[in-house]
């Protein structure tokens, strides 16, 4: 049975089915050069504290170098949004896919040519780049150190076909027929070859939205809450106690 697993506070793991990195089961890889299905397979993600900061394991089915880059790994391209509260960016990048539930505060996007961290600015702004995250190969994982201060938090992850040939990475799915091209059967189809979610769960390619796994929802709405309601019960105690003295 795949889903999620809770360690502890700040820690996460979530296993993805194997065998399903091809969309919407009509996603034809490129031939030219040769793309790994499961180098760029979904199988598992995990997120810990590294002690202030975050630090995320990423693992697929195989490692896949088609563009001989020298950090081991040019396959893939893979995408961690993350949310941390109420607000945030519900549009997934240029991913054509939307956030579910709530939107993301950080997002890293990993690949073997360079990676970088944003994160997300209110008001309309451009997002603020952040110090790269460190990212290393070990095996079929990616093991990513970043400055995201340490916490609970939900995540949003997918991995897509990697080109060098595109201004960020992305090589975005056709309905023409090409050895170089990642073939779909309808426009407009989501970016990713896979998402991490249940199995099962093909909903990102049939709805465009994909639900976050982690943390679903936002604490704070009860924390506040409650102290609300401590505040009340305090006045409440007070006004009584200054009633019985003046009595």
């Amino acid at each position: 049975m795949f889903g999620a697993l809770f360690l502890s506070a700040a820690a996460f793991a979530f296993a993805d089915p194997a065998g399903d990195a091809h969309g919407d089961g009509q996603y034809i890889l490129p031939t030219r050069p040769p793309i790994s299905a499961d180098a760029l397979d979904l199988r598992d993600f995990k997120a810990e504290t590294n002690g202030k900061t975050m630090q995320f394991t990423v693992g697929f089915g195989s490692t896949g170098n088609a563009w001989n880059l020298r950090s081991g790994f040019s396959d893939g391209v893979t995408d961690i949004f993350v949310r941390g509260g109420l607000g945030g960016e519900s549009k997934l990048d240029s991913l054509n896919l939307a956030a579910a539930n709530g939107g993301w505060q950080y997002h890293l996007r990993i690949t073997g040519a360079g990676s970088r961290l944003e994160r997300f600015a209110e008001g309309g702004a451009a997002p603020s780049v952040l110090e790269a995250p460190k990212v290393t190969l070990q095996g079929t994982n990616l093991l990513i150190d970043t400055q995201i201060p340490a916490g609970d938090y939900g995540y949003w992850v997918t991995s897509s076909v990697y080109s060098p040939l595109t201004p960020d990475g992305l090589l975005r799915p056709s309905i023409q027929a090409s050895p170089t091209a990642l073939q779909v059967g309808r426009a407009n189809a989501p970016v990713p070859v896979d998402v991490l979610a249940a199995a099962g769960d093909g909903s990102a390619y049939t709805t465009g939205q994909l639900a976050s796994v982690g943390q679903t929802h936002d604490s704070r709405p009860w924390w506040l809450l409650g102290l609300g309601a401590v505040g009340l019960i305090l006045t409440v105690l007070t006004t009584l106690r200054l009633w019985r003295q003046g009595r």
